[in-house]
């Protein structure tokens, strides 16, 4: 797809420029405990300033659901990113007129307070468009959603992708949309029900994807394995079949499991073995991790591969050494990725909790926090936030 980016524009002195941003960031007490989406947003701020724009930031903070809920305000956010940005950010608690105060970026109320905002509804979108003059989509976590001020005002006001929003989405097209191959993909989590859009849609677009988890499971079981205890959604085996037939349709090659690591204990350090695929399980044995043999041909894989894509972890990562298989595929992928042989973009809530754990976040092309926006692009849906940007 092709879009504007803030290199179209060029003179924006006197204008407003509004911005859709994500600072729905985790607090406690009152206080940030993680800035990243806020530091997130600096890039694209600084940009606008630079071309002589007065910025007007548009956030969502927690789920008022069209009311106004004071202890859900984002008053909070306007210090801690004047902080980082080293100048001042004026607090507007109001979205019914443009911001005429002395700073250059002024962080409106949450836009959720109004309900016309997950509405999607056009009498709200008219009242953001008339905060700016040009509008600038900058957060792709929300882009999945339809509401006023990611989708509804980009149809107003002239649109443009900010710089979060257009790495997000070049990385994302060097994944899925446009990748040089061979194209491997790895997908984990606990069950297959949650991810039964995305694996169908990436087995027809990739040569390799394996998978991981306990999502791993209900593949074994379709295939007459003995998976004892474990998690296992036995309803699925019918599905499971469909994707496997799907996939060797497609010229896609399922990596599964070829060894497992089991334990009776749901816990760090528990005593636990590795066993063959096809080894006898008891029902007090559970399936926690991928084992080495597996670990091995995954990792002879990704070495001819020459772009990968992942989401969700192999094993229960969380709890040693049900981490191992997961931590050995991290670093082996940040290794290729390091020396320029792939090009490795991942992204969902627990893969990146995965790859910090690994230590290796940083090595890999692209990691996205947007974790139901990254979920639904792998699933091949259409994002309304990004859709109204299309040039």
């Amino acid at each position: 797809m092709t879009f504007k980016t803030l290199d179209d524009v060029s003179d924006l002195n006197g204008k407003t420029a509004l911005v859709r941003v994500d600072f729905n960031v985790p607090v406690e007490n009152g206080r940030i405990t993680d800035d990243t989406r806020l530091k997130v947003a600096l890039p694209t701020i600084k940009k606008l300033l630079d071309k002589g724009a007065t910025v007007a930031l548009l956030a969502h903070f927690d789920r008022p659901k069209g009311k106004v809920v004071p202890e859900m305000s984002l008053g909070f956010v306007a210090p801690a990113l004047s902080a980082l940005l080293g100048q001042d950010v004026a607090f507007a608690g109001s979205l019914d007129q443009r911001y005429a105060g002395p700073a250059r970026v002024v962080l409106y109320e949450n836009v959720r307070f109004h309900p016309g905002e997950e509405k999607n509804d056009a009498g709200f979108a008219r009242q953001l468009a008339a905060l700016g003059d040009i509008y600038v989509n900058d957060a792709f976590s929300a882009a999945h959603r339809a509401h006023a001020s990611t989708e509804g005002v980009a149809h107003l006001i002239p649109a443009y992708a900010g710089e979060s929003m257009r790495r997000e989405l070049t990385a994302l097209d060097a994944a899925l949309g446009n990748p040089q191959r061979p194209t491997l993909g790895i997908v984990g989590g606990s069950k297959v029900s949650t991810k039964l859009d995305l694996l169908k849609n990436l087995v027809s677009k990739l040569d390799y994807l394996a998978i991981g988890g306990g999502m791993a499971n209900t593949f074994l079981f379709a295939q007459g394995y003995d998976v004892g205890g474990s998690l296992c959604e036995k309803d699925l085996k019918d599905t499971a079949l469909e994707i496997m037939a799907a996939a060797s349709e497609a010229d896609c090659r399922l990596l599964l499991p070829l060894d497992v690591v089991v334990a009776q204990e749901f816990k760090a350090n528990a005593a636990n073995r590795t066993e063959d695929i096809g080894s006898p399980l008891t029902d007090a044995d559970k399936i926690f991790d991928a084992g080495p043999r597996t670990v091995d041909e995954l990792c002879k894989i990704m070495a001819g591969a020459k772009t990968l894509i992942w989401n969700g972890p192999l094993g229960v990562f969380e709890l040693p050494p049900f981490d191992a298989a997961t931590v050995a595929a991290a670093k082996f992928a940040a290794e290729q990725t390091r020396s320029g042989k792939l090009v490795a973009v991942a992204g969902g809530g627990d893969t990146v909790a995965a790859l910090n754990h690994a230590g290796v976040t940083d090595d890999m092309t692209f990691v996205s926090t947007a974790g139901g926006a990254f979920l639904e692009w792998m699933e091949g849906k259409v994002l309304p936030g990004v859709a109204a940007l299309e040039a």
